[in-house]
């Protein structure tokens, strides 16, 4: 067999694997929006067996004979070619799947569909004990997975690794062990200065939920969102999911009484779907049609939620829009008070909350428990207890229960220890790219108050999306930018504009 026909094959084993992908991705998009409480079990079967059908696929001794015919020929020459990149990650992912035994596969999918269910009652009624045994079975799976795949320093590398290829633990403590340096006494400027906004602008006065959610949608157009490939529902947790070329789903919730809480959610899953919608459509279900990590994905929903979407210049141009639609609501409102009321930074409970200066004090939280439970072995039992101290320490707050405390985050009853990183590390990507979109576009932010927002969306196409998994993150960045991933773009963006709101 010849290399050209190796790669054929892997390529037609890629599209099989992607099929069967998207069809769980169908079947978790419905059990998050549409499934009623009851099929819980039987969706956890249906998952259970997909899931072991596609490891079983993606563990095919002939995938590792079809590499090898590959990984040395002059087809991978060139580290770059599509080939090469498509080889590569298959490489990873092969190596990393046939360390996993399909039957742990299948009993870990099982479990994490039951215990969604599990967690939305334990959030609903504020009792993590509800939660607790299912929380205490994901993290003995998660070691199990940790130990299966394997690490040079410490087990959480292994989960991390999973959602942002190629990154260390140790890496990352010292990208936020410096931002956080720096953020902590901003956010103590901020909160002692005398000039404050109103919040209750969008976070108490009627906001009829049918005009938010036409708002919302009009608001992603604008961005280039394509609805004849895209849906906006409802769930419990807002979130993107990519079921193929030509069909983004988004989720949003609504409050009636809070502005925010919808039309933010909107714009931040309208980032990762404009990114999805945007990778080249030739190459779905191979590395070269995929997001590069989670990190990058992030900073494409925080780009748009935040870097654009809670600029000056976007609300010049949005705000006498979002009058029209509420002009009762808002009739009393300047444009001014309404730009820094959606910006208002306050310390509060709700990581989805979360404005952009207490955001990343979130993620590093949660970051520094998960390291607890993984590497230190810290007891299900007192998870809780970790969090509120940690809580207080960070954010100054007494955490008044657990839902609005260590149980308010779906991601482990979905088992994605390590996952929320990738939360802090997009914002810090999305900053230093959105930097040097700047730099490369004069008159970017001007734009934005004309309602032109096609320049920054080519702009992201041609430097990040059109590469799909050709360069890792950290490599990325470092392309585009040409620097290492910092957190002094980040920074500098905060104190430019809470520094002018807050005239600090």
């Amino acid at each position: 067999m010849t290399p050209e026909q190796a790669y054929q094959q892997l390529l037609q084993r890629a599209k099989e694997i992607a099929y069967l992908g998207t069809a769980q991705g169908v079947l978790g998009w419905d059990q998050e929006v549409n499934m009623p409480r009851n099929g819980a079990q039987w969706r956890a079967e249906m998952q259970s067996y997909l899931s072991g059908q596609l490891h079983r696929k993606a563990t095919d001794p002939e995938i590792n004979d079809l590499l090898a015919a590959v990984e040395e020929s002059d087809l991978v020459a060139n580290p770059l070619s599509d080939e090469a990149v498509n080889v590569r990650e298959w490489r990873r992912e092969y190596d990393r799947a046939t360390k996993l035994p399909t039957e742990f596969v299948e009993r870990f999918t099982r479990v994490v569909v039951l215990s969604q269910q599990v967690w939305a009652e334990a959030r609903a009624k504020a009792d993590f004990s509800i939660f607790a045994p299912n929380l205490g079975e994901i993290i003995e799976l998660t070691k199990q997975k940790a130990e299966y795949l394997g690490y040079e320093d410490k087990p959480y590398d292994a989960l991390l690794d999973g959602f942002e290829p190629g990154e260390k633990t140790e890496n990352v403590k010292r990208v936020f062990t410096a931002l956080r340096e720096e953020l902590a006494p901003f956010l103590q400027e901020i909160m002692a200065s005398s000039t404050q906004p109103d919040p209750s602008i969008v976070e108490d006065r009627d906001y009829p939920v049918e005009r938010q959610r036409i708002l919302g949608e009009v608001a992603s157009a604008g961005f280039g969102l394509n609805y004849e490939s895209s849906r906006l529902d409802v769930s419990t947790h807002p979130f993107s999911t990519n079921l193929g070329p030509g069909d983004q789903r988004i989720t949003t919730r609504f409050n009636p009484r809070n502005f925010n809480d919808s039309f933010f959610s909107i714009l931040h899953e309208t980032g990762h779907a404009l990114y999805e919608q945007n990778l080249p459509a030739e190459h779905f279900g191979t590395p070269r049609g995929e997001a590069a990590s989670l990190g990058i994905h992030e900073s494409q929903s925080r780009t748009w939620e935040n870097l654009v979407g809670r600029s000056r210049a976007f609300w010049a141009y949005f705000f006498p829009i979002t009058r029209q639609f509420f002009p009762k609501t808002l009739a009393d409102v300047s444009m001014e008070d309404f730009y820094f009321a959606v910006n208002a930074v306050k310390p509060g409970f709700i990581r989805v909350d979360a404005d952009e200066v207490t955001y990343n004090l979130h993620i590093m939280l949660r970051f520094e428990i998960e390291q607890a439970i993984i590497n230190e072995g810290l007891p299900v039992e007192e998870i809780p207890a970790m969090w509120n101290t940690l809580f207080k320490e960070y954010l100054g707050l007494d955490v008044p229960d657990d839902s609005k405390g260590v149980l308010q985050d779906v991601h482990w009853s979905h088992g994605m220890i390590g996952y929320f990183p990738t939360y802090a590390l997009g914002n810090l990507y999305g900053a230093q790219f959105f930097a040097q979109a700047k730099a490369d576009i004069p008159g970017l932010e001007e734009a934005f108050a004309r309602g032109e927002f096609l320049p920054l969306l080519d702009w992201l196409r041609q430097h990040i999306h059109q590469h799909g998994m050709r360069y890792r993150a950290y490599d990325l960045v470092e392309v585009v930018t040409g620097e290492p991933l910092s957190h002094e773009p980040l920074m500098a963006h905060l104190r430019a504009k809470y520094g002018e709101l807050y005239r600090l």
